[in-house]
């Protein structure tokens, strides 16, 4: 005797009936949530059961996405920005290697890096204001990047992660640009510096205050900075004004970032407030660093008025700005 077969249409006594997708496919399974049938095209694995393609789609909108510590959303990858950061200054390095005058063992020969280093005596003389974010990404010789790039390699994937792209690369270039104008409003006018090292001690200040935030250890980190202060106090040569100020600006971005709160799980603020906190130390900055230069094109001025020419139509020069520079300093 044959076993029964169950009917070719719905029929509640075998409890088939038609997919709500595809009603000509007969299905025993119903979705775990909705209730309808659904055939095996369908049917998508849950905890307990099926649920049908809608109720999944319903599911995943309704979950919010897990969130870092800054607010930026939680995701694996690579670290895009801080590997074109790298790629960015390695290509400047080779172009002023590479380009008329310079050398892989002596690059400060180059046009582009007389064009580029950040002296604030031409800064005052001429408002080259881009000097103070171009400089950023010169270096002094192989060695120079090498120590740069490492630094931004071990630390920068990290805070990437957790910053997001556009938060990192914020903090990234108020720490450069905090550091030049530290420069530039305490340091020596005649000394030109150049570097990374200004946007790198931003990064380290801007992870010892997610670190504060989240309760983590970082007792290995204060050790590295620590390395790092000490060696830029102790050795010679080296712009300590860079280093610092790109340090406190980069804590103060991170600052900004998380509302203030540096203990506990309070509610970070919008992405439209953290933006404007970081625009408005992009602000402190830029006027800084427009009332310095101002100060020093009065001074300059002031000081080559006997030796201006009285032909009609010309200016003030500048005796002597660029032969009366110092030995270029590292940052």
């Amino acid at each position: 005797m044959q076993p029964t077969q169950p009917p070719a249409g719905p029929d509640p006594q075998y409890g088939f009936a038609g997919c709500y997708r595809h009603p000509d496919r007969l299905t025993g399974v119903r979705c775990a949530r909705c209730d309808r049938p659904i055939c095996p095209e369908c049917q998508r694995p849950a905890a307990v059961g099926f649920q049908c393609p809608d109720d999944v789609r319903a599911g995943r909108a309704s979950v919010r996405r897990a969130r870092t510590v800054a607010g930026a959303r939680s995701r694996t990858g690579r670290p895009v920005v801080t590997y074109s950061l790298i790629a960015l200054n390695v290509l400047v390095y080779l172009l002023t290697a590479l380009g008329s005058g310079g050398s892989l063992a002596d690059n400060t020969g180059s046009r582009l890096f007389a064009d580029w280093e950040l002296a604030p005596v031409l800064v005052g003389a001429d408002h080259q204001y881009d000097r103070l974010l171009t400089a950023a990404f010169l270096h002094l010789g192989p060695i120079h990047i090498l120590l740069n790039m490492l630094a931004l390699f071990v630390i920068g994937p990290a805070l990437e992660q957790v910053l997001g792209w556009w938060r990192y690369l914020a903090v990234y270039l108020l720490g450069a640009l905090g550091g030049s104008v530290a420069i530039l409003a305490l340091g020596d006018i005649h000394q030109p510096v150049v570097g990374a090292s200004g946007a790198i001690f931003g990064l380290f200040g801007a992870a010892v205050v997610l670190a504060r935030r989240v309760g983590f250890n970082s007792t290995a980190l204060w050790i590295t900075i620590g390395i790092n202060f000490v060696y830029t106090f102790s050795v010679p040569g080296i712009s300590k004004l860079g280093h610092v100020g790109g340090f406190v600006f980069g804590a103060a971005a991170a600052f900004v970032l998380l509302g203030g709160q540096l203990t506990g799980r309070g509610r970070l603020p919008s992405l439209r407030v953290q933006a404007a906190g970081l625009a408005g130390l992009l602000v402190l900055l830029l006027v800084v660093a427009f009332g310095r230069t101002e100060q020093l094109h009065s001074q300059l001025t002031r000081a080559a008025a006997p030796a201006a020419s009285t032909a009609a139509g010309t200016g003030p020069s500048y005796p002597q700005l660029w032969t009366g520079l110092g030995r270029i300093t590292p940052v």
